[in-house]
């Protein structure tokens, strides 16, 4: 079983950890001349592990093949907590691969990672080779301290029996489809209580963070000054209205009973991958986990449905991410592993189709036979969408977003009357929240 660590799980224990340990002020940064040979160790730390983990150490020798003096030893299973805490201890890896775009902020402003400008300019290094968004999330108030390690693009993915039974003829594109579809798909035991669910709108369910389903109506995180918009947009309202409208008609008790009887999201019991849910909001990589664990499932996969129909096409989009530790004992070696892994078109091309994420780089995006899986494709072509999303980087990190995912769970459950009222306050805690971290 491969298993990987829900990006909403993280969010306060990293904003916490970064403030009290990413403080101190940066070292200077310098960089080699060119030309000079690079050699030595480098220890690269990443969080994927078993057939991900194997795939990062099938590329790893190959660039151990082309630079035959650099030696690199591999930590797997290190998650952005264990990372962080080594490296306000002073002892971090050489290169840290995380999984979350939302710390960039935190580690560009505080130092955690180096500023890659320097290596950047003096190898010649073509930006433009990297997707626009890509290359939004791993800079931070000018500064560019992270290179994109793959990327994962959100859609849904549907269950073609369940559908059929229903007599549903394709995926919903719109969110009064989705709603329509829910109820369709819903399955209530004699008792009421829920047997099958449509779709599971809960804000704490596996991937359903509100990062994740902001696209649906295309709502802003932020101003342009950097404050929360979470009050003033609108289009938040209508998701939030949306999903507990939809919750209502479940009930929210009968859906955090049947939530509470659901499989790890990560395992063979993946509720979708059991048929106990037939709608499900997730990334690329679950294509990789059916395969493994659920091969005889029929599944689609389509763009998240929009409140706006001229807006359907897109997801959500983010990625792993590569950085050098401020305290790096190589740093020039570091540079040259990020560098491969990050930027050579056959080294991603080949990680992308061995761990089935999103490649970054242009060329590797446009590779036929990572197109040739129309599922896949379907992946890229939300990657590429001009109406998908990601959410923007801040000197405090997550913590807005975690911050927010607070007050959703407290609104689903009925415990806020006045939403107008509550978005208003939520903007305020945001924005105390972000003042504070940053």
């Amino acid at each position: 079983m491969n298993t990987r660590i829900p990006r909403t799980l993280f969010a306060l224990g990293i904003a916490v950890l970064l403030t009290t340990a990413c403080t101190p002020a940066p070292k200077e940064n310098k960089v080699a001349d060119p030309g000079t040979r690079v050699a030595g160790n480098v220890e690269l730390w990443h969080f994927f592990t078993e057939r991900e983990a194997q795939a990062i150490e099938q590329v790893v020798a190959d660039f151990q093949t082309v630079h035959p003096d650099i030696k690199v030893t591999v930590k797997s299973g290190q998650d952005d907590s264990k990372v962080t805490q080594a490296i306000g201890a002073g002892n971090g890896p050489d290169v840290g691969l995380s999984y979350s775009t939302d710390i960039v902020g935190k580690f560009c402003s505080s130092g955690a990672w180096v500023d890659l400008k320097p290596y950047l300019e003096r190898d010649g290094v073509d930006l433009g080779r990297l997707n626009v968004t890509t290359r939004s999330y791993t800079e931070f108030d000018g500064k560019r301290c992270a290179m994109p390690f793959l990327a994962d693009a959100y859609g849904m993915y549907y269950n073609k029996d369940l559908f059929a039974k229903a007599g549903i003829a394709g995926p919903p594109k719109t969110l009064a489809e989705l709603t329509e579809d829910a109820k369709k798909l819903t399955v209530r035991n004699p008792d009421g209580s829920l047997k099958q669910v449509g779709f599971l709108p809960l804000y704490d369910f596996y991937e359903n963070a509100a990062a994740h389903l902001a696209p649906a109506t295309g709502a802003k995180w932020l101003t342009g000054d950097g404050k929360s918009a979470v009050g003033t947009d609108p289009n938040w309202k209508t998701l939030l209205t949306w999903q507990k409208d939809l919750v209502d008609w479940y009930g929210y008790d009968n859906l955090t009973k049947f939530k509470a009887g659901l499989g790890d999201e990560f395992s063979a019991d993946n509720a979708f991958q059991k048929g106990q849910v037939a709608i499900n909001i997730d990334a690329e990589y679950r294509l990789a986990f059916l395969k493994d664990q659920a091969p005889r499932l029929k599944y689609g996969v389509a763009p998240l449905p929009t409140s706006d129909p001229a807006r359907y096409g897109g997801g959500y989009v983010t990625g792993n991410i590569m950085g050098i530790s401020k305290n790096a004992k190589n740093p020039e070696a570091a540079w040259e592993l990020i560098k491969y892994l990050t930027t050579d078109d056959a080294a991603v091309t080949k990680l992308a189709g061995l761990i089935k994420n999103v490649p970054t780089t242009t060329k590797s995006i446009a590779d036929p036979a990572l197109n040739a899986d129309p599922d896949f494709k379907a992946f890229i072509d939300i990657f590429n969408n001009p109406n998908s999303m990601t959410s923007p980087p801040s000197a405090s990190g997550p913590a807005y977003q975690e911050t927010f995912q607070q007050f959703l769970i407290k609104y689903q459950s009925g415990k806020v009357a006045d939403l107008d009222g509550g978005l208003a306050d939520a903007d305020k805690q945001i924005n105390s929240v972000m003042t504070l971290g940053g």
